[in-house]
């Protein structure tokens, strides 16, 4: 059990220290190529989210796609949590990153960015409760095994588009 929670928790933090070169750092080496914009928008899904006059989903969509992880992780590591407090992890990682954002001059702080992030790790704990209805104690164990096998193609992904953009 005590190795199960150990992956759990390395797969966790390389997670979301790929997230945070993805978000923050869009995927570059330096930060000497990134582009310095410095807003905030407090008006949740406002202007920012439409892209010539409509609905960008597109965005909407790959931001909470992108916190369900965070939702099921902190679920699997801390399964006596209250469904509150298993929350906090995503609203936090993803407050970070806006104020990181805004704070480096590295991209558009966002509250809809914020909303949606939070989403995602809400469906990530749900998730999470489903999948422990359905297969019980078995539920992290099968989770573990789809969060090594999800890592492994996330990395080749990640790989893949480096070269092809060399």
């Amino acid at each position: 059990m005590k190795r199960e929670y150990s992956i759990t928790l390395s797969l966790f933090l390389l997670y979301v220290t790929l997230l945070t070169w993805i978000i923050l750092f869009k995927m570059n080496f330096s930060v000497s190529g990134l582009s310095r914009i410095r807003s905030v928008n407090l008006i949740p899904y406002g202007a920012c989210v439409f892209t010539n006059g409509k609905l960008d989903f597109d965005e909407i969509f790959s931001n909470i796609l992108a916190f369900v992880p965070i939702g099921v992780y902190v679920s699997m590591l801390k399964p006596r949590w209250s469904f509150a407090k298993k929350l906090l992890p995503a609203l936090g990682i993803s407050f970070i990153y806006e104020v990181m954002q805004f704070v480096l001059a590295i991209g558009a702080s966002d509250i809809t960015d914020l909303i949606n992030n939070t989403l995602g790790g809400l469906i990530g704990i749900l998730i999470f409760g489903l999948l422990q209805k359905i297969f019980g104690e078995k539920t992290c164990k099968i989770l573990l095994c789809l969060a090594v096998l999800c890592t492994i193609l996330l990395i080749v992904l990640i790989a893949v588009l480096l070269i092809v953009n060399l």
